[in-house]
């Protein structure tokens, strides 16, 4: 059920792994990511992988769409391809200057072999591998099947923690939506109030002074303070933005529908959009309580901007 609701939501947070073996021998992939801007990879191999890196980032790419990845990934032979290569040239070599010095001091002695072995160059670290570029290949394929499988699992394990995120976001929406609600209703009452207080100064100023003031003048005062703390655009806009969040959170805005393949979402970097929209979210509010001047209604904003930080704090954890 939770993939029906959030199912393009992703944290940036989370880690993936997956071990897989085959005649190329045994691949282990762990990847980890925490929060970034952008997508970050910091790849650390074995010597084995030196060569084929291009190929775990090429599999990286398009499946991970933001947040700084570490990648851990090591190759290990399959058993007796590990063992270290013979560097024959570098043994002959040896072997024929150890036999010219022998000659030259006229000593009947034998060549060890052994002792030729653990002596510079003639043992590689690298291990005995096919080079063709039918093995490569064949190593590529087993290398990419690995590190999407990671990614998989990876993937997983992020969008099960993003839909919990999801469903709190969803709660602090309809917060501010309540709130919001009960700031429309105050509004009038706000323009009511500044009314009476205004003919109760006057009425007090008249009974002193004996001065007299024309009921238009009133009108006037009254419907410039109106326009001045008119908040109604405001909300309009806040309502508008909490719709949008609300579309783009649940995957049913039309910019983040499905593909025609139905396979991928359009727009996987949701937590940077949802971050834009809580931004015009905050402005509108700040606007709404600056316009208003009223107790009640500030009561009120500010556990709209409450709820709006939290969102904030959220979103930032978002794909």
């Amino acid at each position: 059920m939770t993939d029906v609701l959030f199912p393009h939501l992703r944290s940036m947070t989370g880690q993936g792994r997956s071990e897989i073996c085959g005649d190329e021998g045994t691949l282990v992939v762990e990847l980890r990511s925490v929060n970034h801007r952008g997508l970050k990879l910091v790849l650390r191999t074995n010597e084995a992988l030196n060569a084929y890196e291009g190929v775990i980032t090429e599999a990286l790419r398009g499946r991970i769409e933001r947040g700084t990845v570490t990648v851990h990934a090591t190759l290990k032979p399959p058993p007796g391809q590990d063992l270290p290569r013979v560097n024959q040239a570098a043994v002959s070599a040896y072997a024929r200057g150890l036999s010219e010095a022998v000659e030259g001091l006229s000593i009947a002695t034998q060549i060890d072999l052994s002792g030729l072995l653990t002596l510079p160059g003639v043992l590689s670290a690298e291990a005995n591998e096919d080079d063709t570029d039918e093995a490569r290949e064949r190593r590529r394929q087993f290398i990419a099947e690995g590190v999407v499988s990671a990614v998989e699992r990876f993937n997983r394990m992020r969008h099960h923690e993003a839909v919990a995120m999801g469903r709190v976001l969803q709660s602090e929406l309809s917060t501010i939506q309540e709130r919001a609600a009960l700031i429309q209703t105050l509004a009038p009452g706000v323009i009511e109030r500044y009314r009476a207080r205004l003919l109760e100064k006057i009425q007090k100023m008249l009974a002193e002074h004996h001065l007299p003031v024309e009921p238009v003048e009133i009108v006037r005062e009254v419907q410039l303070f109106a326009d001045r703390s008119d908040i109604s655009e405001e909300l309009t806009r806040l309502a508008s933005h909490l719709e949008l969040f609300r579309s783009v959170l649940e995957g049913t805005h039309p910019a983040d529908s499905k593909s025609d393949s139905g396979s991928e979402i359009a727009n996987e970097a949701v937590g940077r959009k949802l971050d834009f929209i809580i931004q015009e979210m905050f402005r509108e509010t700040n606007t709404i309580g600056s316009k208003a001047g009223n107790a009640k209604i500030a009561e009120h904003i500010v556990e709209i901007k409450c709820a709006i930080e939290r969102m904030r704090e959220l979103v930032q954890n978002l794909e």
